[in-house]
């Protein structure tokens, strides 16, 4: 889920701050979920800060929106079934929302209902970047040359040193407020997911939206190639 337009949504509505759309944007993820875990859906990743957006948002808004998705962190932790897991890099962000996707992910470990990704500071380039770098340095730590990890080096090496590692694909990206890009999530992932974008602006989307998308999806033909 790339939940977009919470600022539009905030704007529309001649509210003070950005602050009001991020966190009506929160709470709908929050009941987004709860329509995936009633669906039986199994896995789930949230889009809720990109990389981009820490150097490309107001320092105000960042400073608020950590602290909303702190609070989402929390609440999420605290559903009793789900385990939430951080997915993406700490670098920028800081220490009070760290802790709090820590604990959220610590607090969850042994859960084994819907497993919950929350995607702060996440890019699917950056991604991408940490897990080569991931497989060079191990393996030159084994003692391996370049030429041996031209030999080893494959889709599915890299596919187990994302930070998603032992997750499977998504099938389906469901993206908001009418937008039709990646903006950089999930790059590798979605080399064979199904795409499908709500007009609906984030905090306005509704179960209606989301059945339609699984009903969308359910019609397509996946042929992967063939």
């Amino acid at each position: 889920m790339i939940i977009d337009g919470n600022r539009r949504w905030a704007r529309q509505r001649a509210l003070e701050t950005a602050a009001h759309g991020h966190r009506a944007g929160a709470a709908k993820m929050r009941e987004f979920l709860e329509w995936c875990d009633d669906l039986g859906v199994r896995v789930v990743t949230l889009y809720l800060l990109s990389a981009d957006n820490l150097t490309g948002r107001p320092g105000d808004e960042l400073e608020q929106l950590f602290v909303i998705i702190g609070d989402l962190a929390r609440d999420l932790a605290e559903e009793g079934e789900w385990r939430i897991q951080h997915v993406g890099t700490v670098d920028g962000l800081p220490e009070s929302l760290v802790d709090d996707l820590r604990n959220a992910q610590t607090m969850t470990a042994e859960n084994t209902g819907l497993h919950v990704n929350l995607a702060v500071g996440y890019g699917g380039r950056r991604e991408i970047a940490d897990a080569m770098r991931k497989i060079v340095r191990t393996h030159g730590l084994g003692g391996g040359t370049i030429d041996d990890l031209a030999d080893i080096l494959t889709p599915e090496l890299i596919a187990e040193n994302l930070y998603t590692q032992g997750q499977p694909d998504p099938d389906l990206i469901i993206r908001t407020s009418g937008e039709q890009r990646l903006s950089d999530f999930m790059l590798w992932q979605s080399a064979h997911s199904e795409f499908y974008f709500v007009e609906a602006l984030g905090p306005d989307m509704r179960e209606v939206d989301f059945l339609r998308a699984i009903r969308a999806f359910a019609s397509r033909e996946r042929r992967y190639g063939q």
